[in-house]
């Protein structure tokens, strides 16, 4: 977290001198004056100064140099050198032998963002067929790191999900997670890295019981969670995918009486294969102009 302290940051106050009778008298800054200053010129807040450095790669030089940015952003050398430090840690840039270059970790936010937009628009009307044919709510999510982020869902009945569109949840306790992790070696390696704390009774906690579960995902093509988030919710998910890494899946979700294992695993697949026909389409369409 950027801090004002931390990096360098300071707010710059308007003096007034008054020297009556040959004494200096310094008055103090207004705060309201200094606020609203701050508003009309947000470079001079930190997160100013980030967006300004992250905006001066946005020209057709791919490396920049402290000097090539303080150019670019009026910014001294110094709060530059520590801003960019920061956000090297953060992988948002990266230091190259000519000075800096944009990091991998912005380019996957970025892709995130894109692809995420276009899963959801083209599943959006196959989760609500799947909602209506199964009775129960149907989620689409993506993974990110060792988490699922929720990108849609169609909640059906009175029945609240604990989850909401653009939340997180740790990938494994949940089928959404597993059934996309399970077919990409370097995302099971972050999950069962990752803490796994006991959420219910039926909570995996073991990263090789979870290996297990995930090997058992790939040879069925579905995964369940057995009330393992939540006691009394359980679901069944479907990755979203060709023949190589799944980019993202499909579940039903509900109370575990009212789930019909062998009913739902049928639809979340059909569902799933329908997403991935109609992501394609998308993608194969291109931008909208």
């Amino acid at each position: 977290m950027f801090t004002s302290s931390a990096l360098g940051a300071s707010a710059m106050p308007v003096e007034s001198i008054i020297e009556p009778l040959g004494e200096c008298i310094v008055a103090m800054p207004n705060r309201h004056d200094e606020e609203a200053g701050d508003r009309r010129c947000p470079e001079r807040t930190v997160l100013g100064r980030v967006a300004s450095i992250m905006e001066a790669f946005n020209g057709g030089q791919q490396v920049l140099s402290l000097g090539d940015l303080s150019e670019c952003t009026g910014l001294p050398k110094s709060t530059l050198h520590r801003l960019a430090d920061q956000l090297c840690q953060v992988g948002w840039v990266e230091r190259d032998p000519g000075g800096y270059r944009v990091g991998m970790r912005l380019f996957e936010l970025g892709t995130l963002a894109v692809e995420g937009n276009r899963l959801q628009e083209a599943a959006f009307p196959h989760l609500q067929a799947l909602a209506t044919k199964t009775g129960m709510s149907a989620q689409l999510g993506i993974l990110d790191q060792a988490e699922v982020v929720y990108l849609e869902r169609i909640v059906v009945g009175q029945f609240r999900l604990p989850t909401r569109r653009g939340g997180r949840k740790p990938a494994y306790c949940t089928a959404l997670g597993k059934a996309i992790a399970a077919f990409d070696d370097e995302a099971i390696r972050l999950v069962t890295s990752s803490g796994m704390p006991r959420k219910t009774a039926n909570t995996i906690t073991e990263p090789l019981a979870l290996r297990r579960e995930l090997n058992r995902v790939r040879e069925v093509g579905v995964a369940f969670d057995r009330g393992e988030a939540y006691e009394e919710l359980v679901c069944v998910a479907a990755p979203i995918r060709g023949s190589g890494r799944a980019i993202g899946a499909v579940s039903v979700t509900g109370p575990a009486g009212r789930m019909r294992w062998g009913m739902a695993s049928e639809a979340v697949r059909n569902t799933a294969v329908a997403i991935w026909n109609a992501s394609f389409r998308c993608r194969s369409a291109g931008p909208r102009t």
